[in-house]
Formats: structure tokens, C-alpha cells, sequence
């Protein structure tokens, strides 16, 4: 892949897509596949997924169609999901717990080595392996371990103070569910941002949308 060609955000998001689905072909032990069949199955043209993997070199051949084993590999190779990136959680309530019980974080390029709270009940709690630790604990573990990215499952009055601590501390990738605008405060960070009320909203629009169709 050339380095100086920027790839645009539908693509890079469509690539996750791609992993998922060609690990579910491994699983039925299918190893072949072309364009074509992918995109009946995932609902893309055969055109469209050309263009996405040949964003990154191409990987079929005319008349064999695509490993589905090789192909699965690279993409994993492009997503970074074999350098195992070391993640701390911030926040262990329902949604910070669910993630660290449910989420199979080595699998998807990550290692989770800390879970942090400032709630007194929750500090000293197992989370699998995990011990949570109280957030007066961060400067110290990060100085120790070296997180590469924080997961942010706190609440967004909390969100602007932490990010300050863990910048400070050299952090500058986030997974952020707290609602706060992160990278306004800092525009060298990397910053995933996820609304789950945004998703909804949107399903919301589509049967509102799909019924509003019916009635006209």
C-alpha cells in the first residue's frame, strides 16, 4: 500500500465489515470466494469491493477470486489488529464492565491492562483479571506500563479532567463513549468516538421513515 495515499473514512470503515465477514466464510470452511459472491452476500457491488481492497494493493485474481483466508489476513494486517495495542478503561459502571467481561479485545488489535474508577464501591472489584483501580492510581501505571490508548466509559463532566491527567501522562488515542468532544481540546489525539443514542436515533429515523412511506 502507498503510504502518502490517503484513504477515505468510508473505506477504512468498511474494512471491519470485511474482517467480520470473511472470518464467518473461515468458519464454514469456505476458501475461495470472488467479487461477485462477496457482494451478493454483503450487500456491496462487486465494483465497490474492488475498489476498497485495491486501495491497498488488490489481492484476487482474475479467475480465482479472492482467498478467503489470505484476504482476511491482510485485512487484519491493515487494520493493526496483530499489534495488540495496551488499553486502559476508565470507568467500571455497566457499560465499562460489559465491556471488559464481553469484548475480546485481543482479537481486535488491543490488550486490556487496567480498569480505573474513582467510585469507592467499585475499586478493588475483579473485572475477569482485573483488579479496578482507584484513578489516583493513573500517573503511576501509565508512568509503569505505557498504555497506548484509553477507553473512556465515564461520565462527560468527567471526561475534559481525565483527558488532561492521561495527555499529560502521553496518551494521545481514545475510545470515547462519554459524549465529550475530546479532540476540541487537543487536535493531536486520535479519537474514536461512539453515541449510542446517535445509532438509535437513527433507527428511529428509519421506521419512522419506512412507515411514513407506507402511509403515502
Amino acid at each position: 500500500m502507498n503510504k502518502d495515499r490517503k484513504i477515505s473514512a468510508p473505506v477504512i470503515r468498511r474494512l471491519p465489515r470485511y474482517y467480520r465477514f470473511l472470518g464467518e466464510l473461515i468458519d464454514k470452511n469456505i476458501q475461495r470466494i470472488s467479487s461477485r459472491e462477496l457482494s451478493d452476500k454483503m450487500g456491496l457491488t462487486a465494483s465497490q469491493i474492488r475498489q476498497d481492497l485495491n486501495c491497498f494493493g488488490g489481492f484476487g485474481q482474475q479467475g480465482y477470486g479472492y482467498s478467503v483466508k489470505g484476504l482476511h489476513d491482510e485485512i487484519g494486517h491493515i487494520l493493526g489488529l496483530d499489534n495488540r495495542y495496551k488499553a486502559i478503561l476508565l470507568g467500571a459502571g455497566n457499560l465499562g464492565k460489559a465491556m471488559a467481561v464481553h469484548l475480546s479485545f485481543e482479537k481486535i488489535g488491543f490488550r486490556l491492562i487496567g480498569i480505573f474508577d474513582n467510585d469507592p464501591n467499585k475499586v478493588g472489584i475483579k473485572i475477569n483479571d482485573l483488579t479496578v483501580m482507584n484513578e489516583d492510581d493513573l500517573e503511576r501505571f501509565c508512568q509503569e506500563n505505557h498504555p497506548d490508548a484509553a477507553i473512556f466509559c465515564v461520565p462527560k463532566s468527567s471526561a475534559p479532567e481525565l483527558l488532561e491527567k492521561l495527555y499529560k501522562l502521553g496518551i494521545r488515542n481514545y475510545w470515547n463513549f462519554s459524549h465529550y468532544d475530546l479532540a476540541f481540546e487537543h487536535d493531536d489525539i486520535i479519537v474514536e468516538n461512539v453515541h449510542l443514542n446517535d445509532s438509535l436515533m437513527v433507527l428511529c429515523y428509519k421506521i419512522s421513515d419506512k412507515n411514513g412511506q407506507k402511509e403515502n
